[in-house]
């Protein structure tokens, strides 16, 4: 019966994790022709989220919402690895001087800064397009969410690495805040983001307004 209660309680704890606050902002440039910039590269992905895995996932949330408005983003793996023979380091790409000059190497007329400054069960997102000519910032928009918790950490237990509380609790996580291992964003967290993200990119224009939006397979 105590079991039970338990896992009762668990189960609410997540459920409610995964509302979003109401309080994000966004703000565009209204004079700029968004017709034009079209191919972008989101060439840095910085704060709380050290996991590379974690970071994939959400460059790839981002391009879901990029493609809808229109966009061409360069795939993140191209990415890195232009970015990567140039020498690049991820201290200089958080920058406006170092994306716009990361920018002028991938030829694109835009490039995408995104920081994350927390995460965990409160997770906040900022995300800036940056014109490669002059450095100015197009767009900006900035959300934040519930994360929630997973039963590692509703238990205070943690990942500690092929213990007996990995094998009794299976592929359970205890959140990316573990210095950068690896490990990707649970499904609960790739649901959070997707929210959040796409809160976050309703005022991005779309390169032509008057484009169908595509279909999601989801």
């Amino acid at each position: 019966m105590r079991i039970t209660l338990c896992m009762l309680t668990v189960t609410l704890l997540l459920i409610g994790g995964c509302h979003l606050r109401d309080n994000s902002n966004k703000a565009y440039r209204a004079d700029i022709n968004f017709g034009e910039v079209k191919k972008v590269a989101i060439v840095a992905i910085e704060g709380a989220v050290q996991s590379e895995a974690a970071k994939n996932q959400i460059a790839d949330l981002f391009m879901m919402e990029l493609l809808e408005k229109g966009y061409s983003p360069v795939e993140r793996g191209q990415v890195k690895a232009v970015l990567m023979e140039h020498e690049f380091q991820s201290v200089d790409l958080a920058t406006s001087e170092g994306a716009v000059e990361a920018g002028q190497i991938l030829e694109v007329p835009a490039v995408f800064i995104i920081n994350i400054p927390h995460f965990g069960d409160n997770i906040s997102m900022t995300a800036k397009l940056i014109d490669v000519n002059d450095g100015i910032i197009l767009w900006m928009g900035r959300g934040s969410g519930r994360g929630g918790k997973s039963l590692l950490n509703v238990f205070g237990l943690g990942r500690k690495g092929g213990s007996e509380d990995d094998a009794l609790l299976g592929d359970f996580d205890a959140g990316l805040m573990d210095g950068g291992t690896g490990q990707p964003l649970t499904t609960q967290e790739v649901s959070t983001m997707q929210s959040i993200i796409q809160r976050i990119c309703q005022s991005l224009p779309a390169v032509n307004p008057g484009m169908r939006k595509l279909e999601r397979s989801d």
